[in-house]
C-alpha cells in the first residue's frame, strides 16, 4: 500500500470491523508498483492513478487484457476496446467508451473504498490560488507559486 499507514491502517481496521479480514502489508512505492505490474499481488489492492489521460488510456491500463495493472479481464470489454480504437467518429467512440465504463461498473471490477480529499484554497485573501496553473491537474499547485495576502 503506497499511502502508508496513515490511510492503510484505518481502511484495514474498517474492513476488519465489518468482517472483511485483511492485513496491511506496507511496501515502498517502487516495490508496490513493480509487484502490481508483475501481477504478484493477491487479494485486496488499494491503488489509484493521478496520471494524465482520458477514459481510453485509463481503461487500457486497468481493464483490458495486456494492461499494466490488469488482473481480470472480460472478452466483451476487450472487444469493445478494440472497436473504439479503430472508430473514427468521436461521438461513436465516446458511446463505446461509456459502454465499457458501464460494464466495468456492472461487473464490479473495482470497488472504491475511500476517496481522499485534497483541499484547495480559493478566497478573498488568496492572490494566486494555482488552480489551472498546471494543465489537467485539479489541485492548487505548484505550491511554491501560491500567494496569500497579509491580513
Amino acid at each position: 500500500m503506497i499511502y502508508g499507514s496513515a490511510i492503510g491502517e484505518p481502511v484495514t481496521n474498517y474492513l476488519n470491523a465489518v468482517g472483511i479480514r485483511i492485513r496491511l502489508r506496507l511496501l515502498e512505492r517502487a516495490a508496490y508498483y513493480k509487484e502490481y505490474a508483475d501481477k504478484k499481488l493477491r487479494g485486496l489492492l488499494q491503488t489509484g492513478s493521478g496520471a494524465p489521460g482520458n477514459a481510453a488510456t485509463r481503461i487500457d491500463t486497468y481493464a483490458v487484457t495486456g494492461g499494466t495493472y490488469v488482473y481480470t479481464t472480460y472478452p466483451e470489454i476487450d472487444g469493445l476496446f478494440s472497436e473504439q480504437v479503430n472508430e473514427q467518429n468521436p461521438r461513436v467512440r465516446t458511446q463505446i467508451l461509456h459502454k465499457i465504463q458501464q460494464l466495468v461498473h456492472e461487473r464490479v471490477m473495482f470497488a472504491p473504498i475511500l476517496e481522499p480529499a485534497f483541499l484547495n484554497g480559493v478566497g478573498p485573501r488568496v492572490e494566486r490560488h494555482g488552480l489551472g496553473t498546471v494543465a489537467n491537474f485539479p489541485y492548487s499547485a505548484p505550491y511554491e507559486d501560491l500567494t496569500v495576502r497579509a491580513k
